[in-house]
């Protein structure tokens, strides 16, 4: 028997041998292509090849390439598990030619590989073309000798391959397998073709025309080859069955699923079993390529397809979730050939365990209301809307679980009653929005989200990809179009912009797109929390609501913004290790050049405090550990010992963020609730650098740092000012500290000796534009003084020493320093009662230009800022006491 892998094998083998390049499966998330949820050809990663847009990576190409239809157009979802072909996951193996061979090579490779490599019998296989595909008809009667009458000529789209209605296209020529007249069915063409007796098992496809608005305008200067060939529907012809669940992979997968559960595959259970291997496949293969479950976009496909199989499970009588437990089986079933697989094999565990412990209690509680709800309903009768959306939105039982658990009864739903229910709650909730007092302005993103739904963001993992324009903003109004030079803000279907939210800033970058289309986008915001809004100015082309355009970040400024937002994690962590448990995030920032940080605490941080914080952060990033993000919702996270970040608000789900190593308990250094983009690993953050502490309010601190280049760059000025000084003071950078102490030392020394000797030369005398000497002021002694550069801390001490020179007198001082005047007045003890120090000092202040002074009536002082007046206000305080001896 040949494995399903010994096929995949020998098919990339063949073509390896024939000199094409084995290219490995692209993620099924197809970022080169809007319009798809995900890939679901072989040929979607080579779409930009074809187009001319890409440079291909070889003239030829193989591939076994991964592939869903889950949801979008193409959705076998509801079929999977009842027919012998629908699966949501599958793999389509391929050889391609671009502009290289064409028909005759193409039909040539496969005729031999079918018929020799695999060893399909040559009287068992019937080909179609295109029914004025002359030339394709011929090659295969002189190439594999086929009779005309086992060369069907096809006159519809079937045998007609399109991109679009615009671009490459042409003709096909498809292989069907026989699998004999014991089984129902006619060959394609005929009226019984519908059966499954034929079954097509590879599909060639000759791409040599353009078209344009579904019209053929000419032919492909280089004309190429896409096919695709099914490797499960090869491998039941190869492994002599007829469904594509009784092939190995399946058959290994079902066989550990009933072990499990203790329910065999008959015919009553045989359905359930292969929804589950079917959707263990899809749900595995997408939460590998980073796709995780929620309510929009593809991570709610996601999640209905799990939900599904989680139903089956429990239709089978599993007493525990099941899913988990048979991802070992498909990482030795697939494991080798898609290595991602094993590598993500402790993520998809943990999400499918946890998604259905969840769901189980959702799913008990929801057939036990719609049992309630459908007990009087017989066959053949429908449940109503109303109901179906009060079991959605009141109990979170989703529509198509209802409509799948009603199906065997022959029950239908009512799904426009449901659809009418679900616009009638959407209407009541733009209502009761408008009344909250929102803003007007907003109103224009209100109706983006309920006509488009949510952006899907797509940067957790891509730094660019494309995506479909659903509307343009312009002055606050939604246009159909902009042109060079507006001013304008784009929202597209899915984005690897990150939108500013949870002090994370914005993205910048390129929208590009045809007809030389350049947007630079200068922010990205988030408006209602669940729209990606791209605000730029067109510098080149147009642009249109439905086009499909590129969209590249700015990967150097995300890159730095994602390393302060590493480190603003780490060092939140640090702080309620050194600080203590009130330590709380109250505000951040995280922008490309900086990170700044508030968090609760009453006083300033000690010098020892900020190095030890600085110093542990450090550490952290030097350990380069795994940055780790799980999904889980709000009270899993918080009950897990994640912190929720200020400013943030949560839905259903919440992505938990495990930063640096691991602690006592198996606890992560740090774990956080948080939407936003991190590094990789905490090695990448490079260095952490603390450079500025304060005080924002009362109980609140903040913290200005730096990471990476820009910790660096502030590290190597520091030095290089540290050389400058040590240059200055003729002294190496090592010296430096002891020779400013030096320094400090002896102008302390200078300073004392200076005022000494100001001190002596005001007592003798000099340096006055006054005489000190006596004079005699109505019997009383008066002695006058202005000091240039006296500090005015040394007034008092003069004073003591003049009053106690005279004996009995008064004497004023004026310093003047830097044009402002510092005046001092003293009196003799025999006279305070006959003169009061204060009236005196007071007169000289407001000559000075300053109000009040005060003090004792024997010694008072105060100042003014005009000290060119002070001989004046030495006039005014002689006046004065002339008047008070009078």
């Amino acid at each position: 028997m040949h494995s399903t892998n010994d096929i995949r094998r020998a098919f990339l083998d063949y073509f390896a041998q024939q000199d094409h390049e084995v290219v490995p499966s692209a993620p099924l998330v197809p970022y080169n292509d809007p319009s798809l949820m995900f890939v679901n050809a072989g040929m979607v990663p080579f779409k930009n090849v074809f187009t001319g847009v890409e440079t291909p990576p070889a003239p030829r190409a193989t591939s076994s390439q991964k592939c869903v239809r889950a949801g979008g157009k193409h959705n076998d979802l509801d079929n999977v598990g009842y027919t012998a072909r629908h699966l949501t996951f599958f793999e389509m193996l391929g050889n391609f030619s671009f502009g290289d061979y064409f028909k005759e090579r193409a039909i040539e490779h496969a005729w031999n590989l079918a018929t020799k490599d695999l060893g399909l019998a040559k009287d068992r296989l019937t080909v179609t073309v295109y029914h004025t595909d002359d030339e394709a008809f011929a090659l295969w009667k002189s190439i594999a000798g086929l009779p005309e009458n086992r060369i069907i000529r096809i006159a519809t789209k079937d045998n007609f391959w399109a991109m679009g209605s615009d671009g490459p296209c042409g003709p096909c020529s498809e292989i069907f397998w026989d699998h004999g007249d014991k089984v129902a069915g006619g060959p394609p063409g005929s009226p019984d073709e519908d059966g499954d007796r034929f079954v097509e098992i590879w599909n060639l496809v000759f791409m040599q025309h353009m078209q344009e608005a579904d019209e053929i305008i000419g032919d492909l200067p280089r004309p190429s080859i896409d096919t695709g060939m099914g490797l499960e529907r090869i491998s039941t012809v190869l492994q002599g069955v007829h469904n594509v669940f009784e092939t190995d992979t399946f058959r290994n997968i079902i066989d550990v699923s009933e072990d499990l559960v203790k329910a065999k595959a008959d015919e009553d259970t045989i359905a359930s079993h292969r929804v589950i291997a079917d959707h263990l496949r899809s749900t595995s293969f997408l939460i590998a390529d980073g796709v995780l479950p929620s309510n929009e976009g593809r991570g709610y496909v996601l999640r209905r397809i799990m939900r599904r199989a989680m139903r089956h499970a429990h239709l089978l009588g599993a007493d525990e979730p099941l899913m988990h437990r048979l991802v070992p089986t498909l990482v030795s079933e697939m494991g080798q050939a898609y290595p991602d697989l094993g590598r993500a094999q402790a993520l998809i565990t943990e999400v499918l365990e946890r998604e259905e412990a969840r769901f189980r209690q959702t799913l008990e509680k929801g057939l036990r209301l719609l049992d309630e709800e459908t007990g009087d309903l017989a066959e053949g009768d429908s449940l109503s809307g109303e109901t179906a959306f009060k079991l959605y939105d009141t109990y979170g039982f989703p529509y198509d679980l209802t409509e799948d658990a009603l199906r065997n009864r022959g029950i239908s739903v009512d799904k426009d009653g449901f659809d009418a229910a679900m616009e009638q709650q959407k209407a009541a909730a733009r209502a009761a929005w408008k009344g909250s007092g929102a803003s007007a302005d907003n109103e224009v993103w209100f109706d983006i989200a309920e006509r488009e739904g949510a952006s899907e963001f797509t940067g957790y993992s891509s730094t660019e990809g494309e995506g479909r324009v659903v509307a343009l903003v312009v002055d606050g109004k939604e246009v159909h179009s902009a042109d060079s030079g507006q001013d304008v803000t784009v929202l597209t279907n899915q984005t690897p912009f990150y939108g500013e939210s949870g002090g994370q800033m914005g993205d910048t970058g390129k929208i590009t797109g045809d007809h030389r289309l350049a947007i630079t986008v200068e922010d990205t915001s988030k408006p209602l929390g669940r729209l990606h809004a791209h605000h730029g100015t067109i510098t080149s082309g147009k642009v249109a609501v439905g086009d499909t355009v590129h969209l590249a970040i700015d990967a150097k400024r995300r890159d730095e913004i994602r390393a302060n937002h590493s480190a603003t994690h780490l060092m939140h962590a640090a702080l309620r290790n050194h600080l203590g448990d009130h330590v709380t995030q109250k505000g951040s920032l995280v922008a490309q050049e900086r990170l700044r940080f508030d968090f609760s605490h009453p006083k300033p941080l000690t010098a020892s405090e900020v190095a030890a914080i600085e110093a542990e952060v450090n550490a952290e990033i030097r350990a380069n550990d795994e940055v780790v993000t799980r999904l889980m919702s709000p009270d899993e996270a918080i009950e897990a010992g994640a912190m929720a970040l200020f400013g943030e608000k949560y839905g259903e789900e919440v992505r938990v963020l495990s930063i640096g190593s691991p602690r006592e308990g198996d606890k992560t250094y740090s774990v956080e609730l948080c939407g936003g983009t991190h590094v990789r690993a905490t090695g990448d953050i490079g260095l952490f650098r603390i450079v500025s502490e304060s005080a924002v309010s009362s109980g609140v601190r903040r913290i200005e740092a730096l990471t990476g280049e820009a910790a660096r760059e502030w590290v190597v000025g520091r030095e290089e000012s540290l050389k400058s000084v040590a240059a200055t003071l003729k002294t190496a950078p090592d010296e430096v500290e002891e020779r400013v102490a030096a320094l400090v030392d002896e102008r302390k020394r200078l300073e004392r000796e200076l005022a000494e000797a100001k001190k002596q030369l005001a007592l003798g005398g000099g340096g006055s534009s006054t005489a000190a000497a006596n004079e005699d002021v109505g019997g009383i002694a008066f002695s006058g003084q202005v000091l240039e550069g006296m500090n005015p801390k040394e007034l008092r001490g003069l004073l003591d020493e003049a009053k106690g020179r005279m004996g009995s007198g008064v004497a004023a001082i004026i310093a003047v320093n830097d044009g402002k005047a510092a005046v001092a007045v003293g009196v003799t003890n025999d006279l305070a009662g006959q003169v009061s120090a204060v009236d005196l000092v007071r007169a000289g202040v407001e000559t000075v230009g300053g109000k009040g002074g005060g003090g004792r009536p024997d010694m008072a002082q105060g100042g003014g800022p005009d000290g060119d007046k002070a001989d004046d206000a030495i006039a005014a305080i002689r006046d004065v006491l002339t008047k008070a001896n009078a």
